[in-house]
């Protein structure tokens, strides 16, 4: 019995084998010229740690100082990153044919340049911070945003992933922000442009598109889209501005969508829930869904109740 199951089990890995060889990008079996994304997500939980320093300590690291903390910290991310930056820097067409050495000067430039921007990131993330404190009444104080809010995390996970992005590094952010998308059901690319006071509330469900440019203090509510009006061009749409601007001061309530490249939402437009927004919109406006309606069935019959003409609404949590 158990050498007939052994030899079907040798047909079942001889047949896969066959399989992998139909030379497919599916099988591709280079592993070692491959990002690795486990090493990818530890990456992102050290460097949230050094943008949080006092908040996330490494119980692996037996430091007494800040300073030695610090800097075991910074020398494993410099070494890890600078590694898979190096492995990555193939996918960009200037370096598909660049020797090993000019690929791993250009990523250690990089993997420093990006050290050099934690500062900005932490300023950025301090607002932020500030911003998820006074939108959310539920929140009674900051350590609990910094711990426990999706909307913060996957923010830090951008801010972090875009900066890459902007240095040219191909894959690892998109890893980066897809992790965070799976843990907390935020979808931002690493190309979308988000200034100073950004506060994501709740969270789950909003898509932010790759060429999204979002002002100061924006405030959004889950199940929201900034997407694009249509994917169907495919990759002739690689580098166009397909996702919309929103400007300073706006806030978007729960289940709305705002599509389309050319769309603005103007400084302190205030965007009601279930909204679809194609064209832009001025500055100082309030778009609403009119005459909400309501049907209840009882006694056989079928009762309709909506909003009084006028009426405004906007569903929070």
């Amino acid at each position: 019995m158990e050498k007939d199951i052994a030899e079907k089990m040798s047909t079942v890995v001889e047949t896969l084998l066959e399989d992998y060889s139909k030379g497919r990008t599916i099988d591709k079996m280079d592993a070692y010229n491959q990002p690795n994304k486990e090493v990818i997500v530890r990456l992102m939980d050290e460097l949230q740690r050094i943008v949080f320093l006092g908040y996330y300590k490494n119980k692996e690291f037996k430091v007494y100082t800040t300073r030695n903390h610090l800097t075991m910290l910074v020398e494993d991310v410099m070494f890890n990153l600078k590694k898979q930056i190096t492995i990555v820097l193939r996918y960009n067409d200037d370096y598909a044919d660049a020797d090993l050495d000019e690929i791993n000067e250009k990523a250690e430039e990089i993997t420093l340049e990006f050290l050099k921007r934690i500062p900005k990131i932490r300023e950025y993330m301090e607002t932020d911070l500030q911003a998820a404190y006074d939108g959310d009444p539920a929140a009674y104080n900051k350590d609990e945003i910094v711990f426990s809010y999706p909307g913060f995390y996957a923010i830090l996970v951008n801010r972090l992933a875009h900066e890459l992005h902007v240095l040219g590094v191909p894959l690892i952010p998109r890893i980066m922000t897809e992790h965070a998308h799976s843990l907390t059901g935020i979808d931002i690319h690493p190309g979308a442009t988000i200034g100073k006071y950004f506060f994501i509330d709740h969270g789950t469900g909003i898509v932010i598109g790759e060429t999204t440019v979002i002002g100061d203090n924006v405030k959004i509510y889950q199940g929201v889209t900034l997407g694009a009006l249509s994917t169907r061009g495919g990759q002739t749409l690689k580098h166009l501005k397909r996702h919309p601007t929103i400007e300073n001061n706006v806030t978007i309530y729960s289940g709305s969508s705002i599509l389309g490249g050319e769309t603005v939402i103007g400084e302190n437009a205030v965007i009601g829930s279930n909204s679809f927004i194609t064209k832009s919109i001025k500055a100082g406006t309030r778009v609403t869904i009119k005459n909400q309606e309501l049907q209840f069935s009882y006694d056989k019959t079928l009762h309709t109740e909506s909003l009084e003409q006028g009426d405004v609404w906007f569903y929070t949590i």
